[in-house]
């Protein structure tokens, strides 16, 4: 099975011997492709979405493969279908504010999961400081090209670090890798700070100074990689 460029990466982060359970499943993809790795011996692999629909083509997927008691199916919105034997969370191509609520929902889980890793659409600094504050630093981070569109991966491990706000604006790992996907990234995002600019009215005098902040950030990072 051949997972597009975003997945990849995702699956490249999960240790392997672990436990998982995959928030927002759809068709269950990513856990068919993982399972297939014998290599990895997961523990667990656990397979969520909160509709039926994406869980029922799921199913369909798991019986062409042949993986139905290598991968367990559950109904349920966000943690509210994790259990305690499960250390690691994945959740990929949800808003970064959704995530953040999904852990909010269900606090207490905190203690028990290891690892998180998550693919926010947006708000990925917010997912960065709310994390942190919990308990986790950041492991790992990327970003990845998937078309036209570029995605920030991130891997969160139960421990303490301490990040400056620019640190936790560009993401640690990814200020020290600055690749050509952080750079093309960073042009959009002035680009379209500078729309967003453009567009405020006149009395959105806290927004426009945060606007502007950001982009006085970016433009002095994306000149360092000159």
């Amino acid at each position: 099975m051949n997972l597009n460029n975003r997945l990849k990466k995702v699956s490249e982060m999960v240790d392997p011997y672990s436990s998982f359970l995959d928030i927002g499943c759809d068709h269950a993809f990513l856990d068919i492709y993982l399972a297939r790795k014998k290599e990895m011996d997961f523990k667990k692999i656990v397979a969520s979405d909160n509709k039926e629909g994406p869980l029922e083509q799921a199913k369909k997927n798991l019986e062409k493969y042949q993986l139905q008691q290598n991968i367990e199916l559950r109904l349920g919105d966000g943690l509210d279908v994790y259990t305690t034997d499960i250390d690691t969370v994945i959740i990929s191509g949800m808003g970064g504010r959704n995530m953040i609520g999904i852990f909010k929902k269900n606090l207490e889980y905190l203690k028990t999961i290891e690892t998180i890793i998550l693919s926010p659409n947006n708000y990925q600094s917010d997912v960065k400081k709310f994390l942190v504050k919990m308990g986790y630093f950041i492991k790992d981070e990327v970003f990845i090209k998937e078309g036209k569109f570029i995605y920030q991966i991130l891997k969160f491990v139960k421990g303490k670090k301490r990040y400056t706000s620019r640190e936790y604006f560009f993401g640690p790992i990814l200020l020290t890798k600055k690749d050509a996907n952080f750079r093309d990234y960073y042009q959009r995002e002035l680009k379209s700070r500078e729309i967003l600019l453009a567009l405020l009215p006149k009395n959105y005098y806290f927004k426009k100074r945060k606007v502007k902040k950001e982009m006085i950030l970016i433009k002095d990072e994306l000149e360092k990689m000159l």
